[in-house]
Parts: structure tokens; sequence; C-alpha cells
């Protein structure tokens, strides 16, 4: 058995795959199970592990978890394509792991936007239990924003795992318009309601939290258009779900 698993889902990542799996180069053993890439990304994720899955796709939580089945490792880390995990963390968690009685560990994000690190607004403060032995994790089946269940004691790294989140605002853009329909029919799945009024009011107290509340202004104006994205985005999943309640009739 493996000690140290990662595993990462791709779709048509090949212009940042190849740094995230650099950093991870260290691991027992590295999985990848990408839905369908049509450029480059499955080529090279093959130049790093043989252990490279392509098959269809199910949403978030179902994709990361047929990738946490294929792990052989005593512990699993889960990253994505558009994050690194820095050599700080990297010497932290060859060091602690094999002296624990801890079954996970949440790790913090140093995150960016449009090229500036984000340290307050919606993102401050972002850990997540994403390294775990592999008998107590698993995800779950959510079309977006999946999570991961955790049984027994989670602790905390010091280390941060480097997140590229949005690049420009052309990926800002796509992915607030996918992330909204994704939550929009996962909404209309569990029976909640959408309309245009919902849509106005989560929006505003989205940007309100984010901004000032959160202190997202001190971001400069990468803080302000965060602020402005997450609430577009919020705005638009309630007026997806009110279309969708209206084509049930």
């Amino acid at each position: 058995m493996s000690f140290i698993s990662v595993i990462v889902i791709t779709k048509n990542e090949e212009q940042r795959i190849e740094d995230c799996l650099k950093s991870v180069d260290w691991a027992s053993e590295i999985i990848v199970v990408d839905s369908g890439s049509t450029d480059r990304t499955v080529e090279i994720c093959r130049a790093y592990t043989d252990k490279v899955v392509v098959t269809d796709w199910p949403g978030y939580g179902a994709q990361k978890q047929r990738a946490l089945e294929l792990a052989t490792g005593e512990w699993v880390l889960s990253i994505d394509a558009d994050e690194r995990v820095t050599p700080a963390l990297k010497q932290e968690i060859l060091a602690v792991l094999p002296n624990t009685d801890d079954d996970a560990f949440e790790i913090s994000f140093c995150s960016e936007y449009c090229g500036r690190k984000i340290r307050f607004g919606d993102w401050w403060n972002d850990r997540q239990a994403v390294l775990f032995r592999r008998t107590k994790g698993k995800f779950v089946s959510l079309l977006v924003h999946e999570r991961i269940e955790i049984q027994g004691r989670i602790g905390r790294m010091k280390g941060k795992i480097h997140h590229l989140a949005f690049p420009n605002l052309q990926v800002v853009l796509k992915k607030m318009n996918d992330y909204s329909s994704w939550s929009a029919e996962q909404k209309h799945s569990q029976g909640k309601k959408g309309g245009l009024l919902k849509a106005v009011t989560h929006g505003l107290w989205a940007f309100v939290r984010g901004y000032f509340l959160r202190l997202g202004f001190l971001d400069g104006k990468e803080g302000f258009l965060l602020a402005v994205s997450n609430a577009e985005g919020t705005y638009y999943r309630y007026l997806k779900l009110m279309y969708l309640q209206q084509n049930d009739h």
C-alpha cells in the first residue's frame, strides 16, 4: 500500500495541470480522472502518472469519489488543477502524517483573483479538510461545491495551498455561468424555490456580506470585482432556478 495518494479531476486543463502535478510529484501515487478533455491534458498527465482514467462527467462530488475509490494510499490529498501545494506544506505533510493520531487535516487556501492574492471578503479564512485517511473520508455527490464527510478527528496544517482560482475575467464569467447553472439544478432537485425577488435580495446580500461585512474592500479593485461576481452568480442562480420551476409546468 502506498502512503500518500493525490487525486485530481480534470477537463481541458492543459494550461494549468502541469504546475499542479509538479507540486505533488513527491506523492506515492497520483490519480487523475478526466472527463473527456479535447486538449493535451491527458497527454500531460500521463507524463506524471500511469493512473489516468477518462470517463464521463457525473458532477464534482461523484467524480471526486470515483478518484478516491481508485486510491490505494493510507492518506489522500484532493486538489484541483488550478491548485498548487507549496513547498512548506509539502514538508509539513511529510513530517506530520507518519506520527499523527488525527484522521484528517484542514488546509488553508491562498487564492488569487485576476492576479491578486485575496486576503479578505468571501474567501477570507478559507480552509478545507482535503487531506484525510482514505478510509475516513467520502465525497458527497453534489453537482457543485462538493464536500468531504470525515469520520474522526480533524487537525489543521499551517502550510497553504496556492489556488489560482480566476486568472482573468473570461474565466470569471465562464465559471459564474457554469456554477450558477449547476447550483440552480442542484437546488431544483432539492425542491428549493427561486424567483426574481429572491434573486435580487440574495444577490444584494452576497455583495454586502463579501465587500463590507467581510472587508472585501481591503483587497482593492479585485476585492470589489470578486464581490460583484459572487453577487452576480447568486443572482443568476435564483433566476435560473425560477425558470427551471416554470419548465416543470
